[in-house]
Protein backbone atom coordinates (compact mmCIF):
# COMPACT_ATOMS: atom_id res chain seq x y z
CA UNK A 1 0.00 0.00 0.00
CA UNK A 2 1.42 3.43 -0.62
CA UNK A 3 2.21 6.07 1.67
CA UNK A 4 0.59 9.32 1.01
CA UNK A 5 2.99 12.11 0.52
CA UNK A 6 3.33 14.71 3.53
CA UNK A 7 3.98 18.06 2.73
CA UNK A 8 7.15 19.30 3.60
CA UNK A 9 7.70 20.88 6.97
CA UNK A 10 8.06 24.04 7.56
CA UNK A 11 10.87 26.27 7.56
CA UNK A 12 11.94 27.02 11.00
CA UNK A 13 11.02 30.64 11.33
CA UNK A 14 14.42 32.00 12.46
CA UNK A 15 15.95 30.51 9.15
CA UNK A 16 13.05 32.33 7.02
CA UNK A 17 13.73 35.31 8.78
CA UNK A 18 17.47 34.94 8.54
CA UNK A 19 16.77 33.80 4.71
CA UNK A 20 14.77 37.26 4.19
CA UNK A 21 17.43 39.61 5.83
CA UNK A 22 20.51 38.31 3.85
CA UNK A 23 17.90 38.49 0.95
CA UNK A 24 17.10 42.26 1.86
CA UNK A 25 20.96 43.33 2.46
CA UNK A 26 22.18 41.51 -0.60
CA UNK A 27 24.04 44.59 -2.16
CA UNK A 28 26.27 45.01 0.33
CA UNK A 29 28.19 41.07 -0.68
CA UNK A 30 30.22 43.24 -3.16
CA UNK A 31 33.08 44.61 -1.88
CA UNK A 32 32.87 48.19 -3.33
CA UNK A 33 29.83 48.78 -2.46
CA UNK A 34 30.47 47.62 0.99
CA UNK A 35 33.25 50.38 0.77
CA UNK A 36 30.68 53.25 -0.41
CA UNK A 37 28.23 52.03 2.53
CA UNK A 38 30.81 53.26 5.25
CA UNK A 39 32.26 56.18 3.45
CA UNK A 40 28.71 57.61 2.89
CA UNK A 41 26.98 56.53 5.71
CA UNK A 42 29.67 58.73 7.84
CA UNK A 43 29.95 61.64 5.01
CA UNK A 44 26.41 62.11 5.03
CA UNK A 45 25.81 62.56 8.94
CA UNK A 46 28.27 65.58 8.34
CA UNK A 47 26.53 66.81 4.75
CA UNK A 48 22.66 66.87 7.01
CA UNK A 49 24.56 68.58 9.91
CA UNK A 50 25.76 71.41 7.78
CA UNK A 51 21.96 71.26 5.80
CA UNK A 52 20.31 72.28 8.85
CA UNK A 53 22.89 74.64 10.68
CA UNK A 54 23.22 76.70 6.97
CA UNK A 55 19.42 77.43 7.02
CA UNK A 56 19.82 78.43 11.08
CA UNK A 57 22.80 80.34 10.44
CA UNK A 58 20.69 82.43 7.22
CA UNK A 59 17.61 82.70 9.70
CA UNK A 60 19.67 84.21 12.65
CA UNK A 61 21.70 86.14 10.73
CA UNK A 62 18.76 87.80 8.81
CA UNK A 63 15.37 86.88 10.24
CA UNK A 64 13.47 86.94 6.68
CA UNK A 65 11.98 83.54 5.15
CA UNK A 66 12.64 85.22 1.93
CA UNK A 67 16.39 84.75 2.24
CA UNK A 68 16.43 81.02 3.62
CA UNK A 69 14.39 81.00 -0.33
CA UNK A 70 17.26 82.70 -1.61
CA UNK A 71 20.41 81.16 -0.08
CA UNK A 72 18.63 77.91 -1.03
CA UNK A 73 18.15 79.10 -4.85
CA UNK A 74 21.53 79.71 -5.09
CA UNK A 75 23.15 76.60 -4.12
CA UNK A 76 20.83 74.87 -5.76
CA UNK A 77 20.18 77.26 -9.35
CA UNK A 78 23.77 75.34 -11.01
CA UNK A 79 22.80 72.03 -10.76
CA UNK A 80 19.54 72.96 -12.40
CA UNK A 81 21.79 75.22 -15.10
CA UNK A 82 25.02 72.24 -15.62
CA UNK A 83 23.50 68.77 -14.99
CA UNK A 84 22.45 68.39 -18.77
CA UNK A 85 26.08 68.79 -19.55
CA UNK A 86 27.44 67.53 -16.94
CA UNK A 87 25.79 64.31 -17.74
CA UNK A 88 26.58 64.37 -21.06
CA UNK A 89 30.27 64.57 -19.38
CA UNK A 90 30.05 61.76 -17.09
CA UNK A 91 29.44 59.69 -19.87
CA UNK A 92 32.33 60.60 -21.15
CA UNK A 93 34.96 60.10 -18.86
CA UNK A 94 35.65 58.04 -15.51
CA UNK A 95 32.71 58.10 -13.13
CA UNK A 96 35.44 57.21 -10.32
CA UNK A 97 37.24 60.20 -11.23
CA UNK A 98 34.52 62.29 -11.08
CA UNK A 99 33.17 61.40 -7.59
CA UNK A 100 37.04 61.55 -6.18
CA UNK A 101 36.89 65.77 -7.42
CA UNK A 102 33.46 66.30 -6.32
CA UNK A 103 34.10 65.07 -3.23
CA UNK A 104 37.49 66.59 -2.18
CA UNK A 105 36.00 69.94 -3.64
CA UNK A 106 32.94 69.48 -1.18
CA UNK A 107 35.24 69.21 1.57
CA UNK A 108 36.96 72.37 0.90
CA UNK A 109 33.71 74.10 0.45
CA UNK A 110 32.52 72.75 3.81
CA UNK A 111 35.86 73.38 5.97
CA UNK A 112 35.70 77.61 4.13
CA UNK A 113 32.56 77.53 6.16
CA UNK A 114 33.61 76.17 9.35
CA UNK A 115 36.42 78.95 8.96
CA UNK A 116 34.33 82.01 8.59
CA UNK A 117 31.56 80.88 11.12
CA UNK A 118 34.28 79.76 13.74
CA UNK A 119 36.31 82.98 13.17
CA UNK A 120 32.65 85.00 13.60
CA UNK A 121 33.36 86.87 10.26
CA UNK A 122 30.49 84.92 8.16
CA UNK A 123 28.54 87.23 6.06
CA UNK A 124 24.98 86.25 4.38
CA UNK A 125 27.01 87.26 1.06
CA UNK A 126 29.42 84.53 1.81
CA UNK A 127 26.87 82.03 2.33
CA UNK A 128 25.20 82.59 -0.73
CA UNK A 129 28.53 82.48 -2.62
CA UNK A 130 29.57 79.38 -0.89
CA UNK A 131 25.99 77.99 -1.48
CA UNK A 132 26.57 78.42 -5.13
CA UNK A 133 29.76 76.49 -5.20
CA UNK A 134 28.60 73.71 -3.80
CA UNK A 135 25.75 73.79 -6.38
CA UNK A 136 28.26 73.76 -9.34
CA UNK A 137 29.58 70.79 -7.14
CA UNK A 138 26.28 68.94 -6.78
CA UNK A 139 25.63 69.49 -10.75
CA UNK A 140 28.17 66.95 -11.12
CA UNK A 141 28.82 64.87 -8.14
CA UNK A 142 24.60 63.54 -8.59
CA UNK A 143 24.64 62.30 -11.72
CA UNK A 144 28.20 61.30 -11.19
CA UNK A 145 27.09 59.43 -8.23
CA UNK A 146 23.78 58.08 -9.18
CA UNK A 147 25.14 56.76 -12.62
CA UNK A 148 28.26 54.70 -10.50
CA UNK A 149 25.71 52.65 -8.59
CA UNK A 150 25.89 50.20 -11.07
CA UNK A 151 29.90 50.30 -11.39
CA UNK A 152 29.85 49.35 -7.37
CA UNK A 153 27.12 45.94 -8.01
CA UNK A 154 28.44 43.68 -10.08
CA UNK A 155 25.37 41.65 -10.44
CA UNK A 156 22.74 44.20 -12.09
CA UNK A 157 19.85 41.92 -10.54
CA UNK A 158 21.23 43.62 -6.99
CA UNK A 159 20.98 47.23 -8.34
CA UNK A 160 17.29 47.75 -7.04
CA UNK A 161 18.36 46.56 -3.39
CA UNK A 162 21.63 48.74 -3.80
CA UNK A 163 19.42 51.77 -4.44
CA UNK A 164 17.06 50.88 -1.48
CA UNK A 165 19.99 50.34 0.76
CA UNK A 166 21.52 53.41 -0.57
CA UNK A 167 18.35 55.46 0.23
CA UNK A 168 17.99 54.31 3.74
CA UNK A 169 21.64 55.26 4.47
CA UNK A 170 21.11 58.83 3.24
CA UNK A 171 18.05 58.36 5.70
CA UNK A 172 19.58 57.34 8.67
CA UNK A 173 22.06 60.55 8.29
CA UNK A 174 18.88 62.67 8.08
CA UNK A 175 17.63 61.29 11.06
CA UNK A 176 21.00 61.67 13.05
CA UNK A 177 22.48 64.65 11.65
CA UNK A 178 19.72 67.19 11.76
CA UNK A 179 19.47 65.74 15.55
CA UNK A 180 23.12 66.25 16.01
CA UNK A 181 23.13 69.83 14.32
CA UNK A 182 20.57 70.88 16.88
CA UNK A 183 22.53 69.96 19.79
CA UNK A 184 25.91 71.18 18.65
CA UNK A 185 24.40 74.47 17.39
CA UNK A 186 22.43 74.97 21.11
CA UNK A 187 25.86 74.07 22.82
CA UNK A 188 28.42 76.28 20.58
CA UNK A 189 27.25 77.67 17.37
CA UNK A 190 27.09 76.50 13.39
CA UNK A 191 30.56 76.42 12.78
CA UNK A 192 31.33 73.13 14.40
CA UNK A 193 28.64 71.70 12.07
CA UNK A 194 30.66 72.53 8.99
CA UNK A 195 33.84 71.68 10.44
CA UNK A 196 32.47 67.97 11.14
CA UNK A 197 30.92 68.18 7.84
CA UNK A 198 34.33 68.51 6.03
CA UNK A 199 35.96 66.19 8.25
CA UNK A 200 33.85 63.73 7.53
CA UNK A 201 34.53 63.72 3.82
CA UNK A 202 37.85 61.68 4.49
CA UNK A 203 35.56 58.63 4.94
CA UNK A 204 34.00 58.75 1.59
CA UNK A 205 37.48 59.53 -0.12
CA UNK A 206 38.86 56.82 1.46
CA UNK A 207 36.56 54.23 0.38
CA UNK A 208 36.03 55.62 -3.27
CA UNK A 209 40.06 54.93 -3.27
CA UNK A 210 40.46 51.76 -1.63
CA UNK A 211 38.06 50.48 -4.63
CA UNK A 212 39.06 47.94 -6.72
CA UNK A 213 37.68 48.62 -10.27
CA UNK A 214 38.14 47.67 -13.74
CA UNK A 215 40.28 50.01 -15.62
CA UNK A 216 37.88 52.07 -17.36
CA UNK A 217 38.39 52.54 -21.36
CA UNK A 218 37.16 56.23 -22.26
CA UNK A 219 35.93 55.77 -25.68
CA UNK A 220 36.77 58.36 -28.32
CA UNK A 221 33.51 60.80 -28.90
CA UNK A 222 32.91 61.83 -32.24
CA UNK A 223 29.66 63.58 -31.37
CA UNK A 224 29.98 67.02 -29.79
CA UNK A 225 28.77 67.25 -26.52
CA UNK A 226 25.87 69.61 -27.94
CA UNK A 227 25.00 66.24 -30.23
CA UNK A 228 25.01 63.93 -27.42
CA UNK A 229 23.09 66.17 -24.86
CA UNK A 230 20.42 66.30 -27.55
CA UNK A 231 20.40 62.62 -27.99
CA UNK A 232 20.08 62.68 -24.15
CA UNK A 233 17.19 64.45 -24.29
CA UNK A 234 15.30 63.35 -26.86
CA UNK A 235 15.88 59.71 -25.53
CA UNK A 236 14.57 61.18 -22.12
CA UNK A 237 11.33 62.83 -23.57
CA UNK A 238 10.42 59.95 -26.11
CA UNK A 239 10.39 57.18 -23.35
CA UNK A 240 6.68 57.91 -21.47
CA UNK A 241 7.91 56.19 -18.22
CA UNK A 242 11.14 58.16 -18.13
CA UNK A 243 9.13 61.27 -19.20
CA UNK A 244 6.36 60.91 -16.88
CA UNK A 245 8.18 60.38 -13.70
CA UNK A 246 10.42 62.95 -14.29
CA UNK A 247 7.68 65.43 -15.12
CA UNK A 248 6.28 64.57 -11.51
CA UNK A 249 9.03 64.54 -9.73
CA UNK A 250 9.62 68.42 -11.35
CA UNK A 251 6.62 69.40 -9.91
CA UNK A 252 7.15 67.46 -6.74
CA UNK A 253 10.73 69.90 -6.31
CA UNK A 254 9.08 72.78 -7.35
CA UNK A 255 5.75 72.86 -4.69
CA UNK A 256 6.71 70.14 -2.23
CA UNK A 257 10.40 69.74 -1.52
CA UNK A 258 11.26 73.33 -0.57
CA UNK A 259 9.01 73.02 2.85
CA UNK A 260 12.59 72.28 4.62
CA UNK A 261 13.62 75.49 3.82
CA UNK A 262 10.42 76.94 5.83
CA UNK A 263 11.29 74.47 8.70
CA UNK A 264 13.38 77.25 10.82
CA UNK A 265 9.99 79.83 10.81
CA UNK A 266 7.76 76.77 12.02
CA UNK A 267 10.22 75.84 14.80
CA UNK A 268 10.22 79.28 15.81
CA UNK A 269 7.35 81.30 14.69
CA UNK A 270 4.43 78.66 14.90
CA UNK A 271 5.83 75.74 17.35
CA UNK A 272 7.43 78.35 19.41
CA UNK A 273 10.68 76.38 20.03
CA UNK A 274 14.69 77.00 19.15
CA UNK A 275 17.36 75.11 17.60
CA UNK A 276 16.17 71.29 19.07
CA UNK A 277 12.88 71.77 17.70
CA UNK A 278 14.32 72.02 14.09
CA UNK A 279 16.58 69.22 14.67
CA UNK A 280 13.28 67.00 16.57
CA UNK A 281 11.27 68.37 13.02
CA UNK A 282 14.02 67.31 10.69
CA UNK A 283 14.82 64.52 12.55
CA UNK A 284 11.00 63.16 12.62
CA UNK A 285 11.17 63.59 8.45
CA UNK A 286 13.97 60.92 8.87
CA UNK A 287 12.59 58.57 10.61
CA UNK A 288 9.77 58.69 7.76
CA UNK A 289 11.63 58.54 4.99
CA UNK A 290 14.32 55.94 6.83
CA UNK A 291 10.80 53.46 7.60
CA UNK A 292 10.15 53.95 3.65
CA UNK A 293 13.50 53.55 2.24
CA UNK A 294 13.96 49.89 4.43
CA UNK A 295 10.21 49.12 2.97
CA UNK A 296 11.89 49.10 -0.19
CA UNK A 297 14.87 47.46 1.01
CA UNK A 298 12.49 43.58 1.96
CA UNK A 299 11.67 43.86 -2.13
CA UNK A 300 12.59 41.51 -4.08
CA UNK A 301 11.24 43.20 -7.77
CA UNK A 302 11.26 46.47 -9.16
CA UNK A 303 7.70 45.18 -10.09
CA UNK A 304 4.60 47.09 -8.32
CA UNK A 305 6.73 50.02 -7.99
CA UNK A 306 5.31 52.46 -10.42
CA UNK A 307 1.87 52.62 -8.66
CA UNK A 308 3.79 53.62 -5.46
CA UNK A 309 5.01 57.01 -7.10
CA UNK A 310 1.14 58.27 -7.31
CA UNK A 311 0.08 56.70 -3.99
CA UNK A 312 3.90 58.53 -2.39
CA UNK A 313 2.76 61.87 -3.95
CA UNK A 314 -0.48 61.83 -2.15
CA UNK A 315 0.72 60.84 1.19
CA UNK A 316 3.88 63.57 0.77
CA UNK A 317 0.71 65.99 -0.18
CA UNK A 318 -1.45 65.42 2.76
CA UNK A 319 1.55 65.52 4.90
CA UNK A 320 2.06 68.91 3.69
CA UNK A 321 -1.30 70.25 4.18
CA UNK A 322 -1.70 68.63 7.79
CA UNK A 323 1.29 69.85 9.05
CA UNK A 324 0.11 73.61 7.85
CA UNK A 325 -2.26 73.53 9.76
CA UNK A 326 -1.43 72.17 13.04
CA UNK A 327 0.68 74.43 15.60
CA UNK A 328 1.80 71.45 18.11
CA UNK A 329 5.13 69.80 18.36
CA UNK A 330 3.43 66.38 19.37
CA UNK A 331 1.29 66.83 16.31
CA UNK A 332 3.55 68.14 13.75
CA UNK A 333 6.39 65.37 14.56
CA UNK A 334 3.90 62.66 13.20
CA UNK A 335 3.18 64.77 10.68
CA UNK A 336 6.45 65.07 9.47
CA UNK A 337 7.43 61.48 9.87
CA UNK A 338 4.10 60.70 7.24
CA UNK A 339 5.51 63.40 5.18
CA UNK A 340 8.97 61.80 5.09
CA UNK A 341 7.93 58.53 4.38
CA UNK A 342 5.41 59.93 1.11
CA UNK A 343 8.58 61.84 0.04
CA UNK A 344 11.14 58.47 0.18
CA UNK A 345 8.89 56.05 -1.32
CA UNK A 346 8.36 58.22 -4.44
CA UNK A 347 11.96 59.42 -4.73
CA UNK A 348 13.47 55.81 -4.26
CA UNK A 349 10.72 54.13 -6.03
CA UNK A 350 11.04 56.52 -9.18
CA UNK A 351 15.18 55.78 -9.04
CA UNK A 352 15.10 52.16 -8.91
CA UNK A 353 12.58 52.21 -12.04
CA UNK A 354 14.33 54.86 -13.97
CA UNK A 355 17.75 52.95 -13.31
CA UNK A 356 15.83 49.48 -14.67
CA UNK A 357 15.09 51.02 -17.68
CA UNK A 358 17.55 53.00 -18.92
CA UNK A 359 20.41 51.85 -21.42
CA UNK A 360 23.74 51.90 -20.24
CA UNK A 361 25.06 54.16 -22.40
CA UNK A 362 22.67 56.80 -21.82
CA UNK A 363 22.86 56.75 -18.04
CA UNK A 364 24.75 59.41 -17.20
CA UNK A 365 22.43 62.08 -19.32
CA UNK A 366 19.44 60.12 -18.11
CA UNK A 367 20.87 60.72 -14.32
CA UNK A 368 21.62 64.23 -15.07
CA UNK A 369 18.09 64.87 -15.98
CA UNK A 370 16.93 63.24 -13.11
CA UNK A 371 19.17 65.65 -11.03
CA UNK A 372 17.07 68.60 -12.60
CA UNK A 373 13.72 66.92 -11.58
CA UNK A 374 14.78 66.33 -8.49
CA UNK A 375 17.22 69.56 -7.14
CA UNK A 376 17.40 71.46 -10.31
CA UNK A 377 13.74 72.75 -9.93
CA UNK A 378 14.26 72.70 -6.21
CA UNK A 379 15.59 76.40 -6.32
CA UNK A 380 12.74 78.09 -8.24
CA UNK A 381 10.38 76.04 -4.95
CA UNK A 382 12.77 77.63 -2.69
CA UNK A 383 12.67 81.11 -3.92
CA UNK A 384 8.66 80.21 -4.88
CA UNK A 385 7.97 79.30 -0.75
CA UNK A 386 10.26 82.00 0.68
CA UNK A 387 8.45 84.79 -1.35
CA UNK A 388 4.89 83.08 -0.59
CA UNK A 389 5.81 82.67 2.97
CA UNK A 390 6.45 86.47 3.19
CA UNK A 391 3.24 87.29 1.38
CA UNK A 392 0.59 84.42 2.91
CA UNK A 393 2.77 82.87 6.35
CA UNK A 394 4.46 79.81 6.37
CA UNK A 395 1.42 77.45 7.17
CA UNK A 396 -0.25 78.78 4.12
CA UNK A 397 2.67 78.40 2.06
CA UNK A 398 2.91 74.25 2.69
CA UNK A 399 -1.15 73.96 2.19
CA UNK A 400 -0.78 74.82 -1.06
CA UNK A 401 2.30 72.95 -1.86
CA UNK A 402 0.51 69.86 -0.44
CA UNK A 403 -2.75 70.32 -2.60
CA UNK A 404 -0.50 70.81 -6.00
CA UNK A 405 1.82 67.39 -4.80
CA UNK A 406 -1.85 65.56 -4.21
CA UNK A 407 -3.16 66.47 -8.04
CA UNK A 408 0.03 65.56 -9.41
CA UNK A 409 -0.19 62.51 -8.01
CA UNK A 410 -3.62 61.83 -9.71
CA UNK A 411 -2.48 63.07 -12.90
CA UNK A 412 0.44 60.31 -12.65
CA UNK A 413 -2.12 57.42 -11.53
CA UNK A 414 -4.48 58.23 -14.20
CA UNK A 415 -1.28 57.46 -17.09
CA UNK A 416 -0.17 53.97 -15.31
CA UNK A 417 -2.15 51.68 -17.58
CA UNK A 418 -0.25 53.29 -20.69
CA UNK A 419 2.91 53.64 -18.82
CA UNK A 420 2.63 49.98 -17.79
CA UNK A 421 2.44 48.61 -21.38
CA UNK A 422 5.50 50.38 -22.13
CA UNK A 423 7.23 49.27 -19.69
CA UNK A 424 6.24 45.84 -20.07
CA UNK A 425 8.74 45.30 -23.00
CA UNK A 426 11.70 46.05 -21.29
CA UNK A 427 10.73 44.03 -18.20
CA UNK A 428 10.56 41.25 -20.31
CA UNK A 429 14.10 41.79 -21.87
CA UNK A 430 15.95 41.97 -18.25
CA UNK A 431 13.83 38.82 -16.82
CA UNK A 432 11.86 40.84 -14.82
CA UNK A 433 8.43 39.94 -16.46
CA UNK A 434 7.73 36.39 -17.61
CA UNK A 435 7.46 36.00 -21.15
CA UNK A 436 4.65 33.64 -21.39
CA UNK A 437 1.40 36.11 -22.63
CA UNK A 438 -0.87 35.07 -19.30
CA UNK A 439 1.83 35.74 -16.91
CA UNK A 440 2.44 39.34 -18.46
CA UNK A 441 -1.33 40.07 -18.70
CA UNK A 442 -1.54 38.82 -15.19
CA UNK A 443 1.49 41.19 -14.06
CA UNK A 444 0.22 44.16 -16.25
CA UNK A 445 -2.96 43.74 -14.03
CA UNK A 446 -1.10 43.83 -10.72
Amino acid sequence: MSSVPQPPSPAPVNALAAQGYAHAWRALRHRNFRLFFGGQSISLIGTWMTRVATAWLVYKLTHSSLLLGTVSFAGQIPTFLLAPFAGVLVDRVDRHKVLLWTQALAMVQSLALAVLTLTHRITIGEVLALSAFQGIINAFDMPGRQSFMVKMVEDRGDLSNAIAINSSMVNMARLVGPSLAGLLIAATNEGWCFLVDGVSYIAVLLSLILMRLPQAVEERQDASMLSQLHEGWTYVSGLAPLRSILLLFALLSLMGWPFTVLMPVFATKVLHGGPHTLGFLMGAVGVGALISALSLVLRRSVRGLARMIPIAAVLFGTGLICFGLSTSILLSLPLMLLTGFGMMQGLTSSNTIIQTLVDEKMRGRVMSYYTVAFVGMAPFGSLLAGALADAIGAPHTVIVSGVACILGGAWFWSRLPRLRKEMRPIYQRLGIVPLTPTAVEGAGER
